[in-house]
């Protein structure tokens, strides 16, 4: 029988962790940060390292991990959230060229740091395999090429069929393009070790206190407030439940289901050696790895709004996801028709209305904040942390010149509006997904329409 919710797969062979103790009421701090998922996380680790005597606290509604830091695919990419072509536009080929230099080495830097810090998160870097698996697919994985040739900095290299299929055995593989500077990671465990390595740096991280309302030197929650100079909002997905903040960041969903453990001989046949991360090129795509206990994780958007922004706290996900999901698994993998699927899951990503992620802080107030990763995130936070770090401290940095640094963008609108607009948009995502799979040759104008009524791309 499949588990559905409880979280995620990830915290399945621990149990979903018992809270830390609570804010115990009203105290002082140098810097309070909401939200313990991976970019609260980095920037306290950050921040406490580069100015130990900092009086540095976490405060986190459920416990370290439990929104998308604990839930995501597991894929440490070096993806500059919304593409590299708006921010050209506005800052030029050599920024954006340094930027993308940055997040790659940014999954070497989380790498380092885990090791470091004895975080064992199942990082194996094979790097990232996207494959065409139609014929409009793969007109569109040329464009890709093609535009991936202008930025030598990531370093994707344009794949045969048959070079694609020598890594992972997708039936009906076209071609393929692989970016080497990709990991795979088991999100739980990196969320979990990082949370324990900033306590151990003497940072208290107050699980089970949900901050209500972010002002100018107060967080303000339920159990009493807490007075900071800096007040540094990480709260991604969630960002929505906050006073005054519910059109900032649209929340996402998206779900995933993970198989039972293979059997060595259908591992034969599907290969994966490299243990790749692994995508398509459909409109809208899944996003596959191969856990290091031999199973395959895929994910997509199944459902990708609620009305009102509201957010799931358990992480189920509806049944005919689950058999979305179940069925392009089975078709990308024929050998795995009868295989179980143990756990399916969803959890919210954070998308700002130009699908851009943003780090800022603004010193008149003392407030900051970073987040709004659409999915890119696990890479992204760590910058991000690092940034926000330069920011408080009030260095002038490269970092803090970046160009994702303090840019202002327009809210979402408000409801109706925003539920129509998304599930007009997927509508049309996967209607031009199917004319595609079935005979389609060029990418369909629906497409292009629904890229162009999101913001997407510009």
């Amino acid at each position: 029988m499949t588990v559905n919710g409880q979280v995620s797969f990830w915290y399945a062979a621990t149990g979903v962790p018992t809270p830390r103790p609570p804010l115990p009421g009203d105290l002082d701090a140098d810097v309070a940060i909401v939200g313990a998922g991976y970019t609260g996380l980095w920037t306290a680790y950050y921040l406490k390292r580069a100015e130990p005597s900092l009086n540095v606290v976490v405060l986190e509604s459920r416990f370290a991990g439990f929104g998308a830091s604990g839930r995501n695919g597991g894929w440490l990419a070096n993806t500059i959230t919304g593409g590299r072509s708006g921010y050209e536009r506005t800052h030029g080929r050599a920024a954006v060229g340094r930027f993308q230099t940055l997040l790659k080495e940014t999954v070497d830097e989380v790498i380092a740091v885990a090791a470091a810090e004895g975080i064992d998160a199942d990082v194996a870097k094979g790097g990232e395999l996207l494959v065409a698996r139609n014929p409009a697919q793969l007109a569109r994985l040329g464009e890709l090429a093609a535009e991936e040739a202008r930025w030598p900095e990531d370093d994707a290299r344009l794949l045969s069929a048959a070079e694609a299929r020598e890594r992972v055995n997708v039936a009906g593989t076209l071609g393929g393009l692989h970016i080497p500077h990709c990991a795979r990671i088991h999100p739980a465990k990196l969320v979990r070790g990082l949370a324990d390595a900033v306590e151990r740096l003497g940072v208290p991280i107050y699980e089970d206190t949900e901050v209500t309302e972010i002002l100018p030197g107060e967080a303000r929650t339920r159990r009493g407030s807490v007075f900071a100079r800096h007040i540094l909002r990480a709260t991604e997905g969630f960002t929505a439940n906050l006073k005054g903040l519910h059109r900032e960041w649209l929340p996402m969903n998206s779900s995933m289901v993970v198989t039972e453990p293979l059997a060595p001989a259908t591992w034969d046949g599907i290969r994966w050696d490299g243990l790749e991360t692994l995508e398509d090129l459909a409109h809208a795509y899944v996003y596959l790895q191969r856990t290091a206990d031999g199973r395959i994780a895929i994910g997509g958007r199944g459902v990708p709004y609620r009305f009102g922004s509201r957010t799931d706290m358990d992480g189920a996900t509806q049944e005919r996801t689950v058999a979305l999901l179940t069925g392009i698994l089975q078709d990308m993998f024929p050998a795995l028709r009868g295989t179980r699927i143990d756990h399916a899951w969803a959890g919210v990503l954070g998308v700002p209305r130009d699908w851009k992620a943003t780090v800022g802080y603004d010193p008149a107030t003392g407030l900051g904040w970073a987040g709004g990763y659409v999915g890119t995130g696990v890479t992204a936070t760590n910058l991000a942390g690092r940034t926000l770090t330069d920011l408080v401290r009030g260095e002038s940095t490269e970092l803090t010149a970046l160009p994702w640094v303090n840019r202002r963008i327009r809210r979402w609108e408000t409801e109706p509006v925003r539920w129509l607009g998304v599930q007009a948009m997927y509508a049309l995502y996967h209607r031009a997904d199917r004319s595609e799979r079935t005979g389609r040759a060029t990418t369909s104008p629906l497409a292009v329409f629904a890229d162009r009524i999101s913001g997407r791309g510009h």
